[in-house]
């Protein structure tokens, strides 16, 4: 049971990486420092939002529209960490 323990928390790993991956990409495609229409570039960020869009979509059907801000990502983030307490508080049930 302690695997299934690990591999939960591995995923949210890998999900809290994917996510954060996808806000800096944003950014440093927002203030020129990466180009769209390099194909590497193009590839990852296409790549990411057809990760993250499904995701990403439910959180935005729920909050209210704040005009430019997206506030999807922080919230994705907070409920990766939020998992990973009830998770680790909760480890004794795996053993």
């Amino acid at each position: 049971m302690v695997s299934i323990l690990q591999i939960l928390l591995m995923l949210l790993s890998v999900a809290q990486f994917i996510i954060l991956a996808h806000i800096i990409m944003s950014w440093l495609i927002n203030f020129q420092v990466l180009n769209l229409r390099q194909p590497l570039v193009a590839q990852v960020w296409y790549g990411l939002n057809r990760l993250l869009a499904p995701v990403y979509d439910r959180i935005r059907s729920i909050l209210p529209d704040l005009g430019g801000i997206d506030l999807a990502p922080l919230v994705a983030l907070l409920a990766i960490y939020a998992l990973r307490i009830v998770i680790i508080n909760n480890a004794a049930m795996f053993y």
